[in-house]
């Protein structure tokens, strides 16, 4: 298990657990990251991550994206 900030881009991942506070881990479900679901590194852009995720594509900070294991 790795955070999402470390995945190589461009390969499909399943989200093995979401860490951080209630709040956060809210944000996160309500942006579509749900633990099961999969995701996949579109670019990078400097410190931040193109994610796509259910059919959409989401900007997340280098933060977020440490608290997501996949």
């Amino acid at each position: 298990m790795i955070p999402l900030c470390l995945a190589y881009q461009g390969e499909p991942l399943i989200i093995k657990k979401i860490g951080g506070s209630p709040e956060v881990k809210q944000h996160l479900e309500t942006l579509g990251f749900n633990v099961g679901g999969e995701v996949m590194i579109v670019n990078t852009l400097g410190e931040n991550l193109i994610v796509k995720v259910k059919e959409s594509r989401v900007a997340v900070s280098d933060e977020l994206a440490r608290k997501i294991m996949v």
